[in-house]
C-alpha cells in the first residue's frame, strides 16, 4: 500500500550533480523532488518554504557549506539529512563531522552521468532517503561519549579466549563514535562491521581511533584480534575470524554479497558462530535490513550471548528488529548500557548450555 511520498529537495552547487541526483531519486515511486538549491544559504531559504522531508546536502558549497546548513536546521526542524560526498579522504573526514552534527547517512556523489544508471548507486541513495525519511522524527540528537556507562576492565584471566563482534549500518558512525569509547584501553579484541563505501573505512577508523582508548584500524588479511585493539572491515570486502589452532585471525575477503552487502554482518556473525563458539558476544545495532539477523541467531545456537540495540536509541530498527524475530538475541538493551552489559556477561562466563542451565 502505498503512503505519501517522501518530499525531497537536492542540495549542490553543481547542475551536473543535482541532474544526477533527480534523475535517480526520480525512479523511486515513494520519492517526489520538490526543488533544488545550489548553495547553504538558498537552501535554508528552500527547507523553510518547501518543508521537504529529506535534503541531500552537499558538503562544499559556496555562502554556507553542508556543515554550515545543519548546524542552523538541525533540532529546529523535522528534516532528514543525507550528505553527498565525494569519495575521497578529505570527503571522508567531513562527512563523519556532519553525522556528528546530525546528518542521518552518506552517498557518493557521482563523477559521471552513468551514475544515475547504475543499480547500486540508485540503491543506496534510495535506501538512505528512505531511512532518513522514516527517522526524521525519532533520531536521537548527537550526544557526548559519556552518556553510555563505561565498560569495567577485566583481569586476564576472565578475557582471555572472548571476542566482541559487533554489525551496524544507517546511524553507524555516530552511535559507535558515542559508544566505543566507554571501553578501556586493555578491552578484548572487538570486531565490526559497518556497511560503508571503500574509499570511507580508512578515515572512519582513524576518526574512531582518535576517540577511544582502545586502537582502532581498519583490518588487514590475517591480523590477529588482540586485547585493545578494535578492528573496522574494510569497505567493499568481507572479514570473517577464523580459527588456526589455538589462535584467531581475521581473513579479508572479496567474494559476492551476502544479504545484500559487502562487508556483510553475517559473513563476520557466522563465522565468528563456527570459530569463537560460547567465547563470544555478538551485538547486532541500528541499519536497515536484516543483514546479521540469520549470523547472530547462529552465534547464539552456538552458545554465545547477543545483544541487539533497542528500539528507542536506534536510529533505524531496521537490523536488531529483524535478529530479535529470528530468536537470535538473548538480551535488548539501550544503546547507553550496551557496554557495561558486554563486560558482565563475560564476567558471568560462558553461558550454560539447555542441559545443565
Amino acid at each position: 500500500m502505498a503512503g505519501p511520498r517522501i518530499r525531497t529537495l537536492i542540495v549542490d552547487d553543481s547542475p551536473f550533480v543535482r541532474t544526477i541526483l533527480r534523475t535517480a531519486l526520480s525512479q523511486h515511486p515513494q520519492i517526489e523532488v520538490v526543488g533544488f538549491a545550489g548553495d547553504g544559504v538558498e537552501a535554508l531559504k528552500k527547507i523553510a518554504s518547501l518543508k521537504p522531508d529529506v535534503v541531500t546536502l552537499d558538503v562544499e558549497m559556496p555562502k554556507l557549506n553542508g556543515i554550515g546548513v545543519l548546524e542552523r536546521v538541525v533540532g529546529k526542524a523535522p528534516v532528514g539529512f543525507v550528505m553527498v560526498s565525494t569519495l575521497t579522504q578529505a570527503g571522508a573526514r567531513v562527512t563523519f563531522e556532519a553525522l556528528q552534527k546530525g546528518a542521518f547517512d552518506y552517498g557518493a556523489k557521482p563523477k559521471t552521468g552513468g551514475f544515475a544508471g547504475l543499480p547500486q548507486f540508485r540503491a543506496r541513495l534510495h535506501e538512505s532517503v528512505l531511512g532518513a525519511a522514516r527517522a526524521k522524527g525519532r533520531r536521537r540528537r548527537p550526544t557526548a561519549p559519556t552518556s553510555c556507562s563505561t565498560a569495567p576492565s577485566l583481569p586476564p584471566n576472565l578475557q582471555r579466549g572472548w571476542v566482541v563482534v559487533i554489525g551496524i549500518s544507517c546511524g553507524g558512525p555516530p552511535t559507535l563514535t558515542e559508544m566505543l569509547p566507554t571501553f578501556p584501553r586493555d578491552f578484548v579484541p572487538i570486531l565490526i562491521t559497518q556497511h560503508m563505501p571503500a574509499q570511507f573505512t580508512a578515515s572512519f577508523a582513524k576518526h574512531l581511533d582518535d576517540a577511544c582508548s582502545m586502537t582502532v584500524r581498519e583490518a588487514v588479511h590475517l591480523d590477529r584480534p588482540k586485547p585493545g585493539t578494535i578492528l573496522v572491515a574494510p569497505g567493499g570486502k568481507h572479514m570473517k575470524v577464523v580459527r588456526q589452532g589455538a589462535n584467531l585471525f581475521v581473513h579479508i575477503e572479496a567474494g559476492p554479497k551476502v544479504s545484500l552487502h559487502r562487508p556483510s554482518v553475517d559473513v563476520l556473525f557466522e563465522s565468528a558462530a563456527r570459530s569463537c563458539g560460547a567465547r563470544a558476544v555478538g551485538i547486532i545495532m541500528t541499519g536497515m535490513g536484516s543483514d546479521g539477523a540469520a549470523g547472530i541467531t547462529k552465534m547464539r545456537q552456538a552458545g554465545a550471548w547477543t545483544i541487539a540495540q533497542d528500539e528507542p536509541t536506534s536510529v533505524v530498527y531496521g537490523m536488531p528488529k529483524e535478529a530479535v524475530k529470528s530468536e537470535g538475541i538473548d538480551h535488548v538493551l539501550p544503546l547507553q548500557k550496551i557496554p557495561y552489559a558486554v563486560a558482565k556477561l563475560m564476567q558471568r562466563g560462558v553461558k550454560p548450555s539447555p542441559a545443565t542451565a
